[in-house]
Order: structure tokens, then C-alpha cells, then sequence
């Protein structure tokens, strides 16, 4: 018999027991009017670090975003400060709101707003609490009649909405009604809900009357109402709202459900237990008019047909550019064996073969774009660097690129100013590798055009001709010299005159000193002389001219040196600051003043380096 009653007294626990933890979780304002997110406010029975779950009609979210309101969260500590507050009851709220900010966690933010006859901010946010203790400290009763309630919790959202990347909480303390605001009840929460903003109201001795719209309040936004019959509880109150912060998760998600369906959301905090609900989803499938989207007529059947036509058309005329370009190649690859006399399997397949099956698109490319600047100065570019690609090949490469990198930032949830920089970064890595290569092989041009000039001296004294000067050089095979003199003589055999081809070498290869060669060339053609002794003294003049840039090199390398040093360092310290104290770091990064000091700095940074860069440049 004893053994039957335990075993019952055991069943019974263990239906109890979930049932107890269900009524520990506490659920609030499921908020589905920034549909497809979903925002929603979890209260534990204790604090804890381990972040809940959420399924959806019995599936896990995609997307949950839990954020606990423990730490690193901004809030605006907002009192009424109207005439009725005036005595003892003014003394006690600024004791209660100043216990409350010493109180308050090492990573929190605090402003401080006060309303009377109207919305006044006192403080910025600040990790300190030297300044709101302050302003609370010598805070006065208002000298003008009035309570702009709605006012102060519209100017506590307009503050709380610069704070990014933090939770976002308006304590407020009135003992009365607005009478005074600018702002109605209605657009006061849709400002608060908009910004993600929780609410909580403390009423003072309030009446149903008062009390009527702060519950309001608190219910829409996701916060919590705490009456106090007298002033003399409010720091209990300030308490007990702390601790509830504590326990919050502020939770959003996007839903995977449609306008005007039925989800059961349940959301598990382990090892508190779990809580649900039922959730419908408002509206229907065609969206309102926003000026965002689509337009409402593509929700019809016809607009769906409109936008399959469309695609259809786009897809179509893509495959047309790709068999454009494969058009005969099926019988071209089926008779080549015979053509070319040589077995299939030994054949290679060259670039273009590879690339066959996009010369319709790359034609149709070249045709639109190419007499564009911009085309010509790539072409030029992918010519001194000598890299072997055609300019519509390299356009898209780069376009590649572009879409690879951001489609990594894309499926790492990244934001939509992120994917852009990701986007443009990708389209940069080839063109600056180019732009490197180019440099780099000018240089070595460079580095070998006087002894080039010497040769062509020796030559000429030998008793050679100008053309089989060039021609020695050629068979030297010094690169990159050797290659572009080479097109130089394939250039006059074709039937160019030797200035036209000299001249175009010069600007493809981007040296200004073979430039100031080719210049003196042809005027002495022009006018006749010793091209021998010409050469000689060119050379020696390029040689100087040399030796000169590379002693200002080296006599201006402690400034640059300098400002590599000025320019990294910051970065260099950020980065560290960051890995070791995030914490301290994160006003920088998700706070509308600390983007405006990144930003003052990277110009101050950037007007520096160009200074610096004006001091130790020389242009000989």
C-alpha cells in the first residue's frame, strides 16, 4: 500500500512539475506588425545566460535573435518633474531613480529625460553614471504648469533609437495624465514599437484614469506597469523593475508564416521549461502600398503572370547569347579530328575553345561598352600589365568576384551595407592586382632602359641601322624590354612607321622617361645628327635622373616610415582594445557619436596621409 502511494505521489510531481515551470515563464507582447519579424518579450523566473529556443508550428526559426536585457542595454531613466510632483514626492523619486542608476550593470548606458511642461533631455548616454547622478541630483520642480508625458516618452525613443546594437528600455515616472504634448498616445507607441523600445511606466498614486494609458503603454511595447500608492515605495519599485531586467530576453525573429494564417509559437528556456501560444499572423497575401516592394497589382493573378513573363524573357535572352556563341561548334568539334590530321584525345583545348561557349555574350558586351573611357583605360591597363586576358573577359571576372564575396556576406547575415562594401571589395581585388602588376613591370622597364639605351648607342657606332638596334635588344631576351620592342618590330614589318610605333610603346608601357627617350628620337630624326651620341647622353641623363629618385628614396624613408606608422596605428590599437575588451569598445561601434568619431577620424587620417605624402613625394 505504502509502495502504491509513492509511486502516486510521484505521477503527481511529475505532472505538476512542468506545469509549475510553465507558470515561472512568463510571455509578452508577441508583436507582429513588422511583419515578416516577429518580436515577442520573455520573462524567467531567474536570471540566466543560457539563451532560449523558439519553435514555430513545431519547427526551429530560422534567424533568432535572443537578446537578454542583463547587460549592454541603453536606457532612458524619464521623470515627470509637472508641479503635482512638487515636495516629498519629488524627493523620493529622484532617491528611488538615483539608487536605481547606481545600481544599474557596468555595461549599460544611461540618459536621463525630464518632462514637465515639456520634453527636456538632461544627459547623454553614458557608461558612467557621474552625469545622471548629477542631473537627478539638482533636478527641480518644473516653474510652468503642465505634463508632457507622451512628449517625454517620444523624445526617450527618438534617443534610444541612435543606440544600435543594444536593447532598448524607457523607465518612466509620472503621477498624473498628459495634458501638455505635442504628441498623441498612438503615435507615441508606434514610435516606441517602430524602435524596438520596452516601456516601463511607474505610476504614482494613480488613478484608473492615469493608470489606463501607461498599462497601455507598457502592454504594446513589451515592458511592464508598476503602480506605487506612495512615493515612499519607489525605490522598492526601481528595484523590482531591475531585477525584472535582469530576466528579460527581448526575442525576434522572421516568421516563416503568412498574412492571415494561425502559428503556435513555444518558446523553451532550459531548465526553467517552456511557455506557448497562439499567434495569427494580420493582413493578407497582397501587401499595402508603401512605396517599398513591389506595387499591390503584381499580388494579383495577372501581376504573377506579368513577372513570369518577365523572367521567362530575361532567361530566354540569356540562352540565346550562349548559343550564339556555341552556333556550329557541334559540327566544327565533329569534323577536327579529320581536319587536323591528329587523333581527338591528343587535341587541347585552347582558351578560346574554352571560352567559346560565351563569345555571343562577350560580343554583345564589347559592343555596348566598349567605346566607353573607362573600357580603354582597363585595356591599356591589362596591356602594361601584360596580363593575357580580353577587356570584356576582365569586366567579368571582376563582376565574379564581386558577386562571390557578396554572396559570402549574404549567407553570414550580414547587412545590406555590409553585402554592398563586400560587393564592391570583391569587384576591386582583380582590378588592384592588375594595377599592381602594371606598376611593377613599368618599374622594371625602367630599371633597364639605360643600359637599353647604351646597346642601342653600341649598336648604332657599330654601324648597324636603328631598326637592328632595336632588333639586338629583341634577341637578347631581357623581359619586359625584349617583348615590347619586339611588337615595335612586328609593328614596322606589318608597315607602320617606326615614330607611330615607338609612340604607342611609350604610352603602353607608362614610363616617363622612355617617353622623354622617344621624344628626343623623333626630333632628331627630324633634324638630323649623331643618334649614337644621343643615346649616349640620354642614357646618362636617364641614369642620373635615377640615382637622384632613389637618394630623395631613401633620405625621405624615415617620413614615410612615419606615416605608415601614424596611419596604422590606430587600426592596430583598435583591433586590440576590441579583442581584449569588447565591451568597452562597443559605444564605438553601435552608437551614432561613436560612428561620428570613426568618421572624423579616417578623414583627419586621410587629409594627414596626403599631407605626409606631399612632404616626401619628389616628381623629377
Amino acid at each position: 500500500m505504502r509502495r502504491l502511494q509513492l509511486l502516486l505521489a510521484i505521477a503527481v510531481v511529475a505532472l505538476i512539475a512542468p506545469l509549475a515551470a510553465d507558470a515561472g515563464i512568463t510571455l509578452r507582447n508577441v508583436d507582429t506588425s513588422g511583419y515578416p519579424s516577429v518580436r515577442l518579450t520573455l520573462v524567467a523566473p531567474v536570471a540566466s545566460d543560457q539563451a532560449p529556443t523558439l519553435t514555430e508550428a513545431g519547427s526551429a526559426v530560422v534567424g533568432l535573435n535572443a537578446r537578454s536585457l542583463a547587460s549592454s542595454k541603453s536606457v532612458v531613466v524619464a521623470i515627470d518633474r509637472s508641479r503635482s510632483m512638487s515636495g516629498q514626492r519629488l524627493t523620493d523619486a529622484v532617491a528611488a531613480a538615483r539608487q536605481f542608476v547606481a545600481d544599474k550593470s557596468a555595461s549599460d548606458r544611461i540618459a536621463v529625460v525630464v518632462f514637465g511642461s515639456k520634453a527636456v533631455q538632461l544627459t547623454g548616454f553614458s557608461s558612467s553614471t557621474i552625469d545622471a547622478d548629477d542631473a537627478l541630483r539638482t533636478m527641480a520642480v518644473d516653474s510652468k504648469s503642465g505634463t508632457a508625458l507622451y512628449d517625454g516618452v517620444a523624445l526617450s525613443t527618438q534617443l534610444l533609437a541612435k543606440q544600435q546594437g543594444r536593447a532598448r528600455v524607457v523607465v518612466l515616472l509620472t503621477d498624473g495624465q498628459d495634458v501638455s504634448s505635442k504628441t498623441s498616445l498612438h503615435d507615441a507607441i508606434a514610435g516606441a514599437k517602430r524602435s524596438d523600445v520596452l516601456v516601463y511606466p511607474v505610476g504614482v498614486g494613480a488613478s484608473t484614469a492615469t493608470r489606463a494609458p501607461l498599462a497601455r503603454m507598457a502592454h504594446e511595447t513589451g515592458g511592464a506597469y508598476h503602480g506605487a500608492s506612495t512615493s515612499s515605495t519607489l525605490k522598492g519599485v526601481y528595484s523590482s523593475i531591475a531585477a525584472e531586467l535582469r530576466r528579460t530576453w527581448r526575442i525576434q525573429y522572421v516568421t516563416a508564416g503568412r498574412p492571415g494564417e494561425t502559428l503556435h509559437l513555444r518558446v523553451a528556456l532550459d531548465p526553467e521549461g517552456a511557455v506557448s501560444t497562439n499567434v495569427t499572423i494580420p493582413g493578407s497575401l497582397a501587401p499595402a502600398s508603401s512605396g517599398s516592394g513591389l506595387p499591390s497589382p503584381f499580388y494579383s493573378p495577372l501581376g504573377g503572370l506579368v513577372v513570369v513573363l518577365i523572367v521567362a524573357f530575361l532567361t530566354l535572352t540569356a540562352a540565346a547569347f550562349l548559343l550564339a556563341g556555341t552556333k556550329g561548334s557541334w559540327l566544327k568539334s565533329r569534323l577536327a579530328p579529320h581536319i587536323d590530321g591528329r587523333p581527338r584525345r591528343d587535341r587541347r583545348r585552347t582558351k578560346g575553345a574554352r571560352l567559346a561557349a560565351f563569345a555571343g555574350l562577350f560580343r554583345a558586351t564589347e559592343q555596348a561598352f566598349g567605346h566607353r573611357n573607362v573600357w580603354q583605360k582597363v585595356q591599356r591597363r591589362l596591356e602594361r600589365a601584360d596580363v593575357p586576358l580580353r577587356t570584356v573577359e576582365f569586366f567579368y571576372l571582376m563582376a565574379g568576384c564581386a558577386f562571390v564575396l557578396a554572396l559570402l556576406a549574404a549567407m553570414t547575415g550580414r547587412s545590406t551595407m555590409s553585402i554592398l562594401i563586400a560587393l564592391a571589395v570583391g569587384a576591386a581585388i582583380p582590378y588592384v592586382w592588375v594595377a599592381f602588376k602594371a606598376r611593377r613591370r613599368m618599374y622594371a622597364f625602367e630599371d633597364q632602359l639605360p643600359d637599353l639605351l647604351v646597346t642601342l648607342a653600341a649598336s648604332l657606332k657599330a654601324g648597324h641601322s636603328f631598326k637592328q638596334g632595336i632588333q639586338t635588344i629583341v634577341d637578347e631576351g631581357q623581359e619586359p624590354a625584349s617583348k615590347e620592342l619586339g611588337r615595335v618590330i612586328t609593328d614596322t614589318r606589318l608597315g607602320r612607321p617606326m615614330d607611330e610605333a615607338l609612340s604607342e610603346t611609350a604610352d603602353r608601357i607608362g614610363s616617363k622617361n622612355f617617353s622623354f627617350v622617344i621624344t628626343a628620337v623623333t626630333i632628331q630624326r627630324q633634324v638630323g645628327g649623331s643618334l649614337a651620341g644621343l643615346f649616349d647622353m640620354i642614357a646618362d641623363t636617364v641614369r642620373q635622373r635615377q640615382q637622384f629618385a632613389r637618394k630623395i628614396r631613401s633620405l625621405t624613408a624615415m617620413g614615410r616610415a612615419s606615416a605608415y606608422v601614424l596611419v596604422g596605428l590606430p587600426f592596430f590599437v583598435g583591433m586590440a582594445m576590441t579583442v581584449m575588451n569588447p565591451t568597452y569598445m562597443d559605444p564605438l561601434y553601435h552608437s551614432s557619436t561613436g560612428h561620428t568619431l570613426i568618421i572624423i577620424g579616417l578623414v583627419m587620417m586621410g587629409l594627414g596621409s596626403l599631407m605626409l605624402k606631399k612632404i616626401v613625394s619628389f616628381k623629377g
